[in-house]
C-alpha cells in the first residue's frame, strides 16, 4: 500500500539471519540483526521470520528482537503445523494475523497527519500455514480451516481500506493486493471439492512450488480512486519484480543502469495510458531450480516435469522410469491448463525461447541497459549451467 514514499514494512522476511538465531543456542538476541529491512532502505520495520512455521518465534522491530525467547513452542497439528523453535512471550501464534493488521492500521493512522506520502509494505503471514483463523472466522466460509482462513485475510484488507477512508486519504492511495505463489496443498484440496471448490490454481496447472502455471499465475487487483482505472481488468503479463519500476515512476525516481535490472513499469496499466504488453520476457522457476521462460503467448519449460510438487515430481519421473522430452513448450492462449507440449511440432520456438534465457542470465538483466550485471548465486546451479553451457 502506498501513498507516497515514507518507507515502512511489516513482517519483513529476514529469514537467513533469523534461521541463524535458532540454530545457534548462544546468540545475542539483544543486539541487531544483518542485513535486515534498514539494509534495504526501509526507515521502520516490525515483523518476524519468513514465515509462522520458522522458528524462531521473535518480533524483530528495527533489526532488534522485542523480546528474547524464553520457552518452546511446537504444534504438530496437520494444519495448524510450525516447527518447533524458541518463542517468545509477545509472540502468540493464533494472534499474529491480527497484531500486525493492528501495527500497520496504526502506521496509517500516524503518518496520515504528516504532509509528506508514505510506503507501507505489508505481507501478510497467512493464508500460509500454520492455517489459524480465528473464532470469528472458524466455519464461516463454508468450506473448511483454509477457506475460514482466506476469509480472514479478506477482512485484513477491509481493515486497511477503512483505515485509509477514515484518514481521508483513500482517493490518493495506491493499494496493491497481490501473491507470491499458487495455492498450497496445505488447503487441503480434497476437502474443498467436496463444497465444489478447486483452489490449487483455477484453470491451471499445478500448485506452489511447479514451473506450471499454477504455481506463479496469481491474481493482482489494484486500487486507485483517484487515478486508477475502475472496473477494468488486463490479461497483460507483469511480475512482483516489476513493483520496483512502478513505484519509481510513480515517485519520480529516475532508476539507475545497474538498479532494478528485470523490472518494468506497470503505471500505464494501471492508469490507462496504454494496454500494451509491458515485457518482452518473464522468466521464473520451481522450487528445484529448473526455469520456464514466457514471450507472448509461449512458454517453454527448461524440465521434463512440474519440477515442484504436482506430478510428475522428480523423483517419480525417475522412479517410475517416465520417457519425457528433456523440455516441454506450451501456447498458453491456446492451451492455458499446458495439457499438450508442443516442443515436437516446434522446435525452433523451443530453442528461440532457451537462447533468449541464456542472452538474459549471461546479460544479467532483461531490461535494456548500457551494462552487463553481475549475478549472484549462480555456482553449482545445475539448472543454470544446463542453459548457459
Amino acid at each position: 500500500m502506498a501513498h507516497g514514499w515514507d518507507w515502512s514494512f511489516v513482517n519483513e522476511e529476514t529469514e537467513a539471519t533469523l534461521r541463524k538465531l535458532h540454530t545457534n543456542p548462544k546468540v545475542d538476541f539483544s543486539v541487531p540483526i544483518k542485513n535486515g529491512p534498514s539494509t534495504h532502505g526501509f526507515d521502520y520495520s516490525f515483523g518476524f521470520c519468513g514465515s509462522l512455521d520458522m522458528a524462531p518465534y521473535v518480533f524483530v522491530e528495527n533489526d532488534i528482537p522485542t523480546m528474547e525467547p524464553t520457552k518452546t513452542t511446537i504444534s504438530v497439528d496437520e494444519k495448524g503445523v510450525w516447527r518447533k523453535g524458541p518463542t517468545s512471550d509477545d509472540f502468540v501464534h493464533a494472534n499474529i494475523l491480527q497484531d500486525l493488521t493492528d501495527r500497520a492500521v496504526s502506521y496509517i493512522e500516524e503518518k496520515s497527519t504528516e504532509k509528506d506520502p508514505f510506503f507501507l509494505y505489508f505481507p501478510l503471514p497467512a493464508p500460509h500455514t500454520p492455517i489459524l483463523p480465528t473464532t470469528e472466522f472458524l466455519g464461516k466460509s463454508n468450506t473448511n480451516m483454509y477457506g475460514d482462513f482466506v476469509m480472514q485475510v479478506d477482512d485484513v484488507v477491509r481493515q486497511i481500506r477503512e483505515a485509509l477512508k477514515k484518514q481521508g486519504i483513500s482517493e490518493n492511495t495506491l493499494i496493491v493486493f497481490t501473491s507470491d505463489n499458487g495455492c498450497s496443498p496445505k488447503a487441503d484440496f480434497e476437502e474443498l471439492a467436496k463444497v465444489k471448490h478447486d483452489p490449487p490454481s483455477y484453470v491451471f496447472r499445478g500448485m506452489k512450488a511447479d514451473i506450471y502455471e499454477g504455481g506463479h499465475h496469481v491474481p493482482l487487483i489494484v486500487e486507485w480512486p483517484s487515478k486508477g482505472l475502475k472496473n477494468s481488468k488486463t490479461d497483460r503479463t507483469i511480475s512482483t519484480v516489476d513493483f520496483f519500476a512502478t513505484c519509481a515512476e510513480v515517485s519520480g525516481y529516475n532508476i539507475k543502469d545497474t538498479e532494478a535490472e528485470d523490472s518494468y513499469s506497470m503505471l500505464p496499466l494501471i492508469v490507462g495510458a496504454n494496454q500494451d504488453d509491458i515485457r518482452e520476457y518473464t522468466v521464473y522457476h520451481s522450487i528445484n531450480g529448473s526455469f520456464a521462460i514466457k514471450q507472448g503467448d509461449w512458454k517453454l519449460c527448461l524440465t521434463n516435469g512440474s519440477a515442484g510438487w504436482s506430478y510428475p515430481r522428480p523423483n517419480e519421473i525417475k522412479s517410475q522410469k517416465l520417457d519425457l522430452p528433456e523440455m516441454q513448450l506450451f501456447n498458453l492462449k491456446n492451451d492455458i491448463e499446458e495439457t499438450k507440449n508442443l516442443i515436437a511440432e516446434n522446435p525452433e520456438k523451443a530453442v528461440e525461447l532457451k537462447v533468449a534465457l541464456k542472452k538474459i542470465i549471461l546479460d544479467g538483466r532483461s531490461t535494456a541497459g548500457g551494462e552487463k550485471q553481475q549475478n549472484e548465486g549462480m555456482e553449482g546451479w545445475k539448472q543454470i549451467e544446463s542453459i548457459i553451457n
